[in-house]
């Protein structure tokens, strides 16, 4: 099974021996490449659709793995039991809808040993929420596939009580950027920032040459200096 980069770093984080279950698997690429090479011994390819949950099937099919993955029709986590699964996988989805799957799953914490997380938004939502919660992020990469960032957390908790506020709270750029890649000068995120920091400016510029002097152009032209300001904090921290 051949994976986009994105697909293949989101399989890359999980701990060989794993029994993986893939929420949202839409066609069944993950489980069915961890499978193949022999990453896991076993996998459920879950979604809360029948038509994706059908070309899963199809696929699997395919590739002569009906013994080793199962298929499931679920909500989020709602059929997956405790102890079935070591590791959970969860990619290709807004943030928002991420927190609620975990929050609709919390049975399942004190079980799952590692939690593979690739949010299409709301990154910084994802990592609060993880971080309340007392989830530790041990392994971060950001990507650049066929033109678009994607970042990818693997985070375990190891006890159910804790939460993270003891610590305090994170920093901004850590929640926005993620802490892993900042202190690891990560250089897809350096190029994300280049990238980022240009095009603010350039609304900045806009925004300040619109010639209007409203409650709301002064607003936003406030908000894009604090973000510019954050991601030059953060580029400064990186070289």
């Amino acid at each position: 099974m051949k994976l986009s980069y994105r697909l293949k770093t989101v399989a890359s984080f999980v701990t060989k021996g794993s029994i993986v279950a893939d929420i949202g698997t839409d066609h069944g690429y993950i489980p069915i490449y961890l499978v193949e090479e022999g990453i896991s011994p076993r996998a459920f390819a879950m979604d809360v659709r029948t038509g994706p949950l059908e070309r899963a099937e199809l696929h699997i099919r395919e590739h002569g793995l009906e013994e080793k993955i199962e298929t499931r029709l679920s909500d989020g986590l709602e059929q997956l039991n405790p102890g079935e699964a070591d590791c959970v996988v969860i990619a290709g989805m807004g943030g928002e809808l991420m927190i609620h799957i975990l929050e609709q799953g919390r049975k399942l914490w004190t079980n799952v040993r590692e939690w593979i997380l690739s949010p299409h938004s709301e990154i910084e939502k994802m990592r609060y929420f993880l971080w309340q919660n007392g989830f530790q992020v041990v392994e971060e990469a950001m990507v650049l596939d066929e033109g678009k960032y994607y970042t990818v957390l693997k985070a375990i908790k190891e006890n159910p009580e804790n939460s993270g506020k003891e610590s305090g709270e994170p920093w901004a750029g850590e929640l926005r950027y993620g802490k892993l890649l900042i202190e690891r000068k990560d250089p897809v995120l350096l190029s994300y920032l280049e990238q980022e920091k240009g095009k603010l400016e350039q609304v900045l510029e806009n925004l300040r040459g619109s010639g209007a002097d409203s409650e709301r152009i002064r607003d936003r032209i406030g908000q894009v200096e604090q973000e510019l300001k954050l991601m030059e904090d953060i580029y400064e921290k990186m070289q």
